[in-house]
Order: C-alpha cells, then sequence, then structure tokens
C-alpha cells in the first residue's frame, strides 16, 4: 500500500497521474517541482526507505531512450532500452540498483507519451529492421501494472510495428492484463530466475520460482513468446546441483516452442555500486565470494565465471537449440 505520492506540479493534471491519485484516494500528496528533490537527497537511509517506499510522479524530459550495454541483446542489430520506472518492489540483495539510486522510494514517469516518440524516431533512422527495445532494466516491466498501466499503453504501439521487438523483464505474476487480451506477436515476456535455494536466500519480496513457473505456463497457453534469464548466476559450493534442478523444473514444464530465447551471465557489480551495497548489507554472504575487480567490475574469478558458465551451458543446451541461445560471456 502506498502512503505517500510526491508529484511533480507540471504533470499534476496529467490524466495519468489523476488516475493514480483516484486509485489511492487516502495517500498522502506532497508537490515538488522536481522529483530530484526527493530522490537525489543526500544521507537517505536507503534499507529504511525499503520498508515502506513512497511513490513519485515525475515527468522525464530527455534520454527517454538509451543504447543498450554493450552484449546487452537477442542477436538484433540495434538495441535499446527504456524505463517508464526507478527502482522495483522487489528486495533482491543481487540488484544493482540499490548501488545507484540514493532512494529506495518508485518514480514513475507519467508522459508514456514522449517514450513513444522517442521511440519512434529511434525507428525512422534505423529502418533495415533488426530493433529490440528492452524494458526492465530500472525497474521490473510488470510488478506495478495494476498501477501503471504501462503494458495497455505500449503494447498496441509495438504491436503496430512488427519488425521491432519489445522485452518485458520481470519476475512477476501480475499477468491478468495480458492474459485479457490477444499475444503480441513481437513482445517477449523474460522471466529471470535463481535456482529456488539461492532465490530464498537473495531475492526478497518476489514471487516463488513455483509461481514464476506457473505465469509462464498460463502466458504460453495464451500465445505468448517467453524469454529465460538466468542472470546473474551465483556461485556456491552446491552450484551443479542447484542450477541442474532449476533448469529441470523449468524445462520439464513450459512448451520448448514458445520460448524465444534463453540467457545468462555471470554476477557482477560496477565497483562502486557495489562497495555502496555491501556497507547496506555488510552480512551478507554473497559479497564474501570469491570477487575480483575486472574493468571496473566486481564479479567473480574468472576461473570461476568459467565454470559457471560452462556447467549452466551445457546443461542448457540439452533442452533448447542453439540458435535460442544468448549467452553474456564479456561481461567482464
Amino acid at each position: 500500500m502506498v502512503r505517500t505520492i510526491y508529484i511533480e506540479n507540471d504533470i499534476r493534471d496529467h490524466p495519468r497521474t489523476l488516475k493514480i491519485l483516484q486509485r489511492f484516494r487516502h495517500a498522502r500528496q506532497i508537490y515538488c517541482e522536481r522529483y530530484t528533490e526527493v530522490f537525489n537527497r543526500k544521507s537517505q537511509n536507503f534499507r529504511l526507505q525499503k520498508k515502506q517506499p513512497a511513490l513519485i510522479l515525475a515527468r522525464k524530459f530527455k534520454n527517454h531512450v538509451l543504447p543498450a550495454p554493450e552484449n546487452y541483446g537477442l542477436g538484433t542489430g540495434h538495441n535499446y532500452y527504456f524505463s517508464h520506472m526507478l527502482n522495483c518492489i522487489y528486495d533482491c540483495r543481487y540488484c544493482f540498483l540499490q548501488g545507484m539510486f540514493q532512494s529506495a522510494h518508485y518514480v514513475l514517469f507519467v508522459n508514456y507519451e514522449d517514450y513513444i516518440d522517442a521511440i519512434n524516431a529511434i525507428s525512422r533512422h534505423n529502418n533495415d529492421g533488426g530493433l529490440c527495445f528492452f524494458s526492465g532494466y530500472d525497474c521490473d516491466s510488470l510488478a506495478m501494472e495494476p498501477v501503471t498501466r504501462f503494458c495497455e499503453y505500449f503494447l498496441p504501439f509495438f504491436e503496430s510495428y512488427p519488425d521491432t521487438t519489445l522485452e518485458l523483464r520481470t519476475k512477476s505474476t501480475q499477468i491478468r492484463s495480458l492474459l485479457a487480451r490477444k499475444p503480441v506477436n513481437n513482445c517477449i515476456i523474460a522471466y529471470s530466475f535463481t535456482p529456488a535455494r539461492i532465490a530464498m536466500a537473495l531475492e526478497h519480496k518476489a514471487p516463488a520460482i513455483e509461481k514464476r513457473i506457473t505465469a509462464i505456463t498460463r502466458l504460453q497457453e495464451k500465445g505468448w513468446l517467453i524469454g529465460l534469464r538466468f542472470d546473474p548466476l551465483i556461485f556456491d559450493d552446491n552450484y551443479k546441483t542447484d542450477y541442474a534442478n532449476l533448469f529441470k523444473s523449468i524445462f520439464d514444464r513450459i512448451d520448448l516452442a514458445r520460448v524465444h530465447s534463453v540467457s545468462l551471465g555471470s554476477f557482477r557489480l560496477p565497483r562502486d555500486y557495489y562497495r555502496k551495497i555491501r556497507q547496506l548489507y555488510p552480512e551478507e554472504l554473497l559479497f564474501s565470494s570469491p570477487l575480483e575487480e575486472i574493468n571496473g567490475l566486481m564479479t567473480y574469478t574468472q576461473v570461476l565465471q568459467s565454470k559457471l558458465l560452462t556447467y549452466c551451458t551445457d546443461k542448457i543446451l540439452t533442452y533448447i537449440p542453439h540458435d535460442k541461445f544468448f549467452p553474456c560471456h564479456n561481461w567482464a
């Protein structure tokens, strides 16, 4: 339940703002000039805010769509990402967002129209096809769908551009709106997974593995394409058993014909983010793993990365053809 909502004066009368305020009639409303006054304040307590985050409604003025990081893609020629939100309702210990942002509050940029304009502009300059747009880089694409109506607005647009791909990255079971409409053939609902034991320890507030698998099967029954994202791979002494069990539990239950792609990548965090997150969780065993800095990233040693990636790659390729597999081997 959202108890406090900050609203930029510039979008106080935006139709999307008014609908959200109607949904949270009893929330305290505080108006501000720019969301950064609240979100970027120094000396904020991320852990304390995470217990009861506020919602901030804002306008994004620039950089609506950005080039995706190197090696972040699905074999297409041009990869971009966009974020209608900042921060996530889940509390995964390995998430880079808690190292990136000062605040745990949720920021929702209500000016969806400007995002569409930016996507259109990119599409006009890349008319050779091979465009892929990723949502869910700075948030979970589906987790707040009943509030944001993000999919409700963006899916019809992408449906009208069948040569362009949209990926919605998520751990959420908020799929009601997707089940209620016909599938969009150029949209991938990409679910992130770690083994169940690791998920219970590190993915706080996120739906259990079994619930995510059930969501996938329901979406596939309705005709949606699914992506599987095993990222980050987490190392421990039982990683072979844990990942073998995870892959079996997923691939034995889902429709492999409706799997668009599978990707994986090793645990990595920018050095400064890693230092900040480790201060938040000084007792977290994840950050006591054998890590080293490679090209500005804190990641497993090359020996451990190789073991994890090789083992998981070999297991995954027993279930799917190689042309559906997109490993991120070169992050570090």
